[in-house]
């Protein structure tokens, strides 16, 4: 009799970081389904063939993580397809640098959509069904920004020490029902994103940083994958941060 596979979702799943999750996922024997905004279907679609090649157990879904309503359409869809989702990870995010000075209402609003509403939109759709079958995992990709706050990002601090507190909440409500939320904190990561800073202000911020360089995408991924790991059931509502002691606090 053939098992069935475990199915994580990964919001932002075909970016750098989110595309690192979901190797590590699928390496640990789930099936993966890699959340895009309709915006990147061409990414996503490119993405998917590479982990095809691979052999890598992955699909991909449309979804806008800012809209309730697209993400209870994208859930539906992965209901229907695939099944029932014990692993989510919302990973998905933006930023909209400019001090608080030059900052516009749409600049405020959309990264707290897209990093702190989505947690919301998502979650809401697939905790039910964790808490109904007595297993779940929930990771939350928050950012050192959210724990010491970064000049220029009021909005994106504000959005990522949101989802610390979205995560103790939700731990404490889930607990007793077989589901763990944690949040990962990443520093500086080694993505497209960053590649394209200039390099004199790529090298400020690696001078800043203990280790002497920027994140791995597959250090992060390491993380998210001990923690849903069914051993780590008993950590939950905590944060774990991965930052090369950029910022260090306990």
């Amino acid at each position: 009799m053939k098992m069935t596979k475990k199915i994580a979702l990964v919001t932002g799943g075909v970016g750098g970081i989110g595309s690192a999750i979901c190797r590590e996922l699928a390496d640990k024997g789930y099936k993966v389904i890699a959340g895009y905004h309709p915006a990147e279907e061409a990414t996503a679609k490119e993405r998917l063939k590479e982990w095809q090649a691979a052999n890598v157990d992955a699909d991909i879904v449309s979804g806008d993580v800012a809209s309730f309503a697209s993400c209870a359409e994208m859930a539906q869809t992965i209901r229907e397809k695939h099944g029932t989702v014990q692993v989510l990870v919302n990973c998905a995010g933006i930023t909209r640098d400019k001090t608080l000075k030059k900052m516009t209402e749409d600049d405020w609003n959309a990264v707290l959509s897209v990093d702190l509403n989505s947690l919301f939109n998502v979650t809401k759709q697939f905790i039910d069904g964790m808490t109904d079958a007595g297993f779940g995992r929930v990771i939350n990709i928050s950012s050192v920004n959210g724990k010491k706050g970064q000049f220029g990002q009021t909005n994106y601090s504000a959005a990522k020490a949101g989802v610390h507190g979205f995560t103790m909440a939700l731990a404490q409500e889930t607990a007793r029902k077989g589901v763990t939320v944690n949040s990962v904190s990443p520093g500086y990561v080694e993505t497209a994103m960053t590649k394209a800073i200039p390099q004199e202000i790529s090298d400020q911020i690696v001078a800043q940083i203990p280790m002497g360089r920027m994140a791995q995408p597959a250090e992060i991924a390491y993380v998210v994958g001990v923690l849903v790991d069914e051993r780590a059931g008993y950590i939950t509502g905590t944060n774990i941060s991965v930052n090369g002691g950029l910022f260090i606090s306990f």
